[in-house]
């Protein structure tokens, strides 16, 4: 847990929760590294100069300043909401980013940030790099299982290991597109529908009618009902309602 040599922000990021009236044992754990190591921080400043963090997120990401307003907001029992909007994020940003690290007792901010940083990184190892899920995966393609029984099931096998989780997706992905060799194309033939490539689902056309009357273009007559037979097709309507019981029976 503890770091030889602590970046600008991880400092600063101590000294503010200090400023708030933190415990150094409080602090550690958030910062990432063990309370003496907070203290030395507060007691004095560095002998050498310190070297930034050197990552910023994108436009309409966490910042490692939001991480520490969701730590302080859990620290005094707020809601996901208060948060958010103190944040001005959407309450689900704040929610997915509690769960995805450790949950309102185990978030930890700068462990949070650290773990974006990862995530952002590109170009990203594909998940089916992994020689143990790549085999786990290809023997369930062969036994006619479909990429969404596998991703479910691979969930139920393996609960406490993310690194064995892969979405159905992705499994497609490394199926057809061309240069991904983490599954063999040839296992494409054990799909069920047998393709080599996924099929375009479009939204289905609407089929138009020809030599259509639309109902603007309705004569007066109709309107009015003066003709019998505008008004016929309701009192059969009305006659069949009367037969089953309804009102007016």
């Amino acid at each position: 847990m503890q770091q030889p040599h602590l970046t600008v922000e991880q400092r600063q990021l101590a000294l503010r929760l200090k400023a708030r009236g933190w415990t150094l044992r409080e602090i550690g754990p958030q910062v990432g590294c063990v309370y003496q190591t907070v203290a030395r921080i507060a007691g004095r400043g560095p002998r050498r100069p310190v070297r930034g963090d050197g990552w910023a997120p994108g436009p309409g990401r966490l910042t490692l300043a939001d991480r520490e307003e969701i730590t302080l907001g859990l620290h005094a029992g707020e809601s996901f909401t208060m948060i958010a909007a103190r944040l001005g994020k959407a309450v689900s940003t704040v929610s997915r980013e509690v769960a995805a690290n450790g949950g309102r007792d185990g978030y930890r901010a700068w462990r949070a940030h650290q773990r974006a940083r990862q995530q952002a990184r590109r170009p990203k190892t594909p998940k089916l790099a992994c020689p143990r899920l790549a085999a786990q995966v290809t023997g369930w393609l062969q036994a006619w299982w479909s990429p969404q029984q596998i991703s479910r099931r691979l969930r139920i096998e393996f609960p406490g290991d993310p690194m064995m989780w892969v979405s159905h997706e992705t499994i497609y992905q490394a199926l057809y597109v061309q240069g991904r060799g983490e599954l063999r194309r040839e296992l494409a033939r054990c799909l069920r529908t047998g393709r080599a490539r996924r099929r375009a689902r479009g939204r289905a056309g609407h089929t138009r009618m020809t030599d259509m009357v639309m109902i603007s273009q309705r004569p007066a007559e109709a309107q009015d009902r003066a003709v019998p037979g505008h008004w016929e097709s309701q009192w059969c309507c009305q006659a069949a309602w009367a037969g089953a019981g309804g009102v007016g029976a």
